[in-house]
């Protein structure tokens, strides 16, 4: 048997299997009263949106406009973060390591309406990172748990871990994270250090090559209650607010209940902890 066919009767099986059960399921679909299969559905999306209020969940708004209004201030949390976390600078794109970047609208916004922007949005740059989604497709794909959810919602990386296999790359829909394609402990031809020794955070472990990195929420500061580095970084501006999303009184929750917000491709229902003021 060729190997068309056997695909071919691969394929068919599956069909068949696939179409067994879904008969049935629409059979009982039917059979329910008119408005239960609605109320079937908001139960299940009530019970997840019950579960997660519970226990703690960090998470930021970041306020562009404030960034647009204070020029350098995007700069400025990106140098903190990266200096903090020893982010190495390869001195090109193609090697470049990201946890805090800034890009255009129409890259971090593609499900948002494209047409007819007006100047200030077309001129805006956007500051992304990790969303630290609620349901994480990266921790799912990681084959070593190299990728893990912690109880406080931050999704961080146990770089010891890493295999440098990229399935967590190739399911982030985000594009947050970066890979080592060579090692952040060395230096160019010209002798350069990829990590700036004179600012090194000895608190802070270098990675090696072939490990992915992104950004972890400063997750090894505020467990001594201190705030990300790119937060204290906006000082009293306002720019960014970081805080629990599971407590109703905090800073963090007032302002998503009082102001519009938007949030990079909902529809991967991946339920991002990162919030934009546009």
């Amino acid at each position: 048997m060729d190997m068309k066919r056997r695909n071919f009767l691969k394929l068919a099986g599956l069909s068949a299997i696939a179409g067994v059960g879904a008969p049935t399921a629409f059979k009982g679909l039917l059979n329910l009263a008119p408005g239960e299969a609605m109320a079937s559905s908001s139960h299940e999306e009530g019970m997840e949106s019950s579960e997660k209020k519970t226990g703690k969940r960090l998470g930021m708004v970041i306020d562009i406009r404030k960034f647009t209004e204070i020029p350098g201030l995007a700069q400025k949390c990106i140098t903190a973060c990266h200096t903090t976390h020893n982010v190495p600078d390869y001195g090109n794109k193609k090697d470049e390591i990201k946890w805090l970047w800034l890009d255009n609208y129409e890259h971090s916004f593609p499900e948002h309406s494209q047409y007819k922007r007006n100047n200030a949005v077309e001129e805006m740059k956007i500051l992304l990172a990790c969303n630290h989604c609620d349901d994480p497709p990266c921790v799912r794909a990681c084959p070593t748990q190299a990728t893990f959810k912690m109880p406080n919602g931050v999704v961080a990386m146990d770089y010891h871990r890493c295999i440098g296999c990229r399935f967590c790359m190739a399911a982030c829909p985000y594009g947050a994270r970066s890979f080592n394609w060579r090692d952040p402990r060395g230096k160019d031809k010209n002798g350069r250090d990829f990590i700036n020794r004179a600012t090194m955070n000895v608190d802070f472990p270098t990675r090696m090559r072939g490990v992915v990195e992104k950004c972890n929420f400063c997750v090894e500061r505020i467990s001594y209650g201190l705030l990300p580095a790119c937060v204290e970084a906006t000082g009293d501006t306002g720019a960014m607010i970081f805080g629990d999303l599971n407590d109703e009184n905090s800073e963090i929750s007032r302002v998503l209940r009082t102001t519009f917000t938007i949030q990079r491709k909902p529809s991967a229902g991946t339920h991002p902890s990162l919030f934009y003021i546009i």
